[in-house]
């Protein structure tokens, strides 16, 4: 994927009957990596995609694929969305599991591993298994559902993690990201940004990443 900041579009607010079509858009518009939000209605009240998706868009694109689960049950579905396809899987801190089985899972299987932060968790939470995944998701909303506004709170939390994860590895934030508010992540140290709403829905895909981009500072591509 390179170095600098990245661009991860969220699938979740695409429009289902034509995600292939806007999928595409996004990876010619320069996204770095995709975005799919998997959500069990358990942990969070609200249901999303399944490994069959994951499965699909790996048989349609050899893009990065990022999945983020949003599930009680992170082991299980970490090991289903790796046989799916993905590159790397970022599960919460918060989820009813052994984190350590869950990194060594993902590790054994080749994966990237990332670890995500609720708004309300502090940064304290994810301190014992920092030095074990490759990047930190703070969410900067609550978790669930699209389109929320983002909370400024969230960017101390995003310095904090940034300090301990030094350079190298990636923070990554999820919540309300768009050209206003991606600057101030940035600045706090997140050189991952997606955006579900605000790319999908802009009605120009290809010209909302590139917003992106040069609000987080990195040159157009």
């Amino acid at each position: 994927m390179g170095p600098g900041p990245l661009i991860a579009p969220s699938l979740l607010a695409a429009d289902f009957m034509r995600v292939g079509e806007q999928a595409q858009a996004a990876i010619a518009g320069g996204a770095d990596v995709l975005h799919v939000d998997i959500m069990d209605g358990h942990f969070v009240p609200n249901l999303s995609m399944g490994p069959g998706f994951v499965r699909s868009a790996r048989e349609f694109t050899d893009h990065p694929l990022d999945v983020h689960i949003m599930v009680t049950d992170a082991l299980r579905f970490a090991e289903a969305f790796a046989e799916a396809g993905a590159d790397s899987v970022t599960f919460h801190v918060e989820a009813d599991c052994d984190p350590v089985k869950v990194i060594q899972l993902l590790r054994d299987r080749g994966l990237g591993v990332g670890m995500t932060l609720r708004p309300a968790t502090p940064a304290r939470a994810i301190q014992p298994f920092i030095e074990s995944v490759d990047m930190v998701l703070v969410m900067t909303v609550e978790p669930g559902y699209g389109g929320q506004e983002f909370r400024e709170d969230q960017l101390a939390k995003v310095r904090q993690v940034r300090s301990w994860l030094g350079a190298g590895r990636r923070v990554e934030v999820d919540g309300g990201i768009s050209v206003q508010t991606a600057g101030a992540c940035a600045e706090a140290g997140a050189d991952v940004f997606v955006a579900g709403v605000n790319v999908f829905r802009s009605g120009d895909i290809a010209g909302a990443i590139a917003g992106l981009r040069s609000a987080a500072g990195a040159p157009r591509r």
